[in-house]
C-alpha cells in the first residue's frame, strides 16, 4: 500500500468531451430543422398567393379537432377543472352517497372560491342526518376529485311554503318554524 505524499487528490475519471464529429451531427442536425421551418413558412406563403391555404393529405393546426378534445382544451385553458369535477359529482350524485340519501338530499350548487358544496333535503330529518355525515362525504368527494376541492357541505333544509299575508297573520310572524330548516 503506497500513500500519496504530494497532496494531490485523486483524480476521477472524467466523462468523454464530444468529438468533432459529435459535434458535426449536433450542427447538422439544428441546420437542417431551421432549413424546415423556413421552407414550411416560405410554402405557407406560396400557397397564401395562389388563393389561400389549402389541407391537404397531411393533418396540420386548421384541421378540425374532435368535440371531446375541443372541450378538454377549453376547460384547461379557461382554468375550469374544479368547476367541471363538481359537476361531474353532481350527475354521480346516487352513486356517492347512495339511493337513499340521494332520494331526500340533492347537491344544488358548489363555490368555487369558498369550495363549499350546498345541498338543499326534503325535511328536517334528512337534513340533520346529512349534517352528520358531512366530514365523511367530504373526505370521499376529496379523494374521488383531488385533495381541498370541497372543504365544507352547507347542508339546508327545504324551503317551506311561500309567506301569506293577510288578516289572520300576525305582524313578523314567522310561520312554523320548526318544520322549516
Amino acid at each position: 500500500m503506497t500513500e500519496n505524499t504530494s497532496g494531490d487528490a485523486p483524480k476521477t475519471p472524467k466523462s468523454p468531451e464530444p468529438s468533432g464529429v459529435d459535434l458535426a451531427r449536433v450542427a447538422l442536425r439544428a441546420a437542417k430543422d431551421a432549413a424546415r421551418a423556413r421552407g414550411d413558412a416560405a410554402q405557407q406563403k406560396k400557397q397564401a398567393r395562389r388563393g389561400g391555404l389549402r389541407s391537404g393529405a397531411r393533418a396540420d393546426g386548421r384541421d378540425p379537432m374532435a368535440l371531446g378534445s375541443a372541450i378538454n382544451r377549453l376547460i384547461t385553458e379557461r382554468g375550469w377543472e374544479a368547476p367541471a369535477a363538481v359537476g361531474g359529482v353532481m350527475g354521480r350524485w346516487p352513486q356517492i352517497v347512495g339511493e337513499d340519501v340521494a332520494k331526500h338530499c340533492v347537491p344544488e350548487r358548489y363555490d368555487e372560491d369558498e369550495r363549499v358544496l350546498i345541498v338543499r333535503c326534503d325535511s328536517t330529518a334528512w337534513a340533520t342526518n346529512l349534517r352528520l355525515l358531512a366530514p365523511t362525504l367530504v373526505a370521499r368527494l376529496n379523494e374521488d376529485l383531488g385533495h381541498g376541492t370541497v372543504q365544507l357541505i352547507k347542508v339546508q333544509g327545504p324551503g317551506g311554503p311561500a309567506r301569506r299575508y293577510g288578516p289572520l297573520r300576525a305582524p313578523g310572524s314567522t310561520g312554523p318554524g320548526d318544520t322549516y330548516g
